[in-house]
């Protein structure tokens, strides 16, 4: 494996590609997906560990995008499933920040396969780093819009779950329109998602908290799980406390999980 501090000309081109893709606002207005983006790409610097972990890790774990259907076998090559066994679990995750919380669960759940999307390059650097520092298999790494990956590489009734941890609420009232969890994007998704598949999510900011139930409580392929008052559901054991939810916590802010089970 090289030493050298210099991106493979593979990353290169993916992160040359994404940032063009990034850039280029969707002309097509009839179509709110491409319209309207759920995140502002924001230029940060790599640490030297980053931009080392994405040299060397990102060409086996760094997938890039196409406008076709996933071929999951073999991106989890490093990790296949025995075809005289019950096929691994597929989980995807949207938006997973520097990455802490994903390492975690995909460290805790060896037998699932988990694809992790996230468009800011530092947390795709951090991300890789502790893949490399853990030794983790069943993780791979997307940088790109998560709608158009939805939209164009996973088939329907395909995910065995999703999870969405702490999306950006937009709390302004003009931006709301910029929220992820919106009507359509939630039906999209949750075609993709297999009858019996679950859909968890998890918010500090209660009125997103609110909208995410009203929205994933009318969408009819989905049945919510949450017991607790107002529809919620207890923080499942898989999802690791972070840092900075544990300071809210001590300072009395409220966190809110959400788990829908496809129908």
């Amino acid at each position: 494996m090289s030493e050298k501090n210099s991106e493979s000309p593979r990353l290169h081109q993916s992160f040359d590609q994404a940032k063009e893709a990034f850039a280029k606002e969707s002309k097509d207005s009839e179509h709110y997906l491409h319209r309207i983006k759920s995140f502002v790409l924001r230029t940060g610097r790599l640490t030297p560990g980053q931009a080392r972990a994405i040299e060397i890790l990102g060409p086996e774990f760094l997938l890039p995008f196409t406008a076709q259907a996933i071929d999951w076998g073999k991106s989890f090559k490093s990790n296949p499933a025995d075809s005289n066994e019950t096929p691994r679990p597929k989980i995807l995750e949207i938006g997973f920040g520097m990455g802490e919380t994903t390492a975690k669960i995909a460290a805790a759940r060896p037998a699932d396969d988990f694809l992790a999307i996230e468009v800011h390059e530092p947390g795709v650097g951090a991300l890789l780093k502790l893949i490399g520092e853990q030794g983790l298999t069943n993780l791979r790494l997307m940088r790109h819009d998560a709608v158009e990956v939805v939209e164009n590489m996973i088939p329907a009734s395909f995910l065995d779950g999703v999870h969405v941890y702490f999306p950006d609420p937009w709390h302004k009232k003009r931006h709301n329109k910029r929220r992820l969890i919106q009507a359509e994007f939630v039906s999209l998704l949750s075609s993709r998602i297999k009858p019996g598949g679950y859909w968890h999510l998890a918010t500090d900011w209660q009125e997103y908290a609110e909208q995410m139930m009203e929205v994933l409580s009318a969408e009819p392929t989905l049945v919510n799980t949450g017991v607790l008052a107002g529809g919620y559901a207890e923080r499942p054991t898989y999802r690791p406390v972070t840092k900075f939810e544990n300071r809210g916590i001590r300072l009395g802010h409220g966190v809110w999980d959400l788990v829908f089970k496809r129908v």
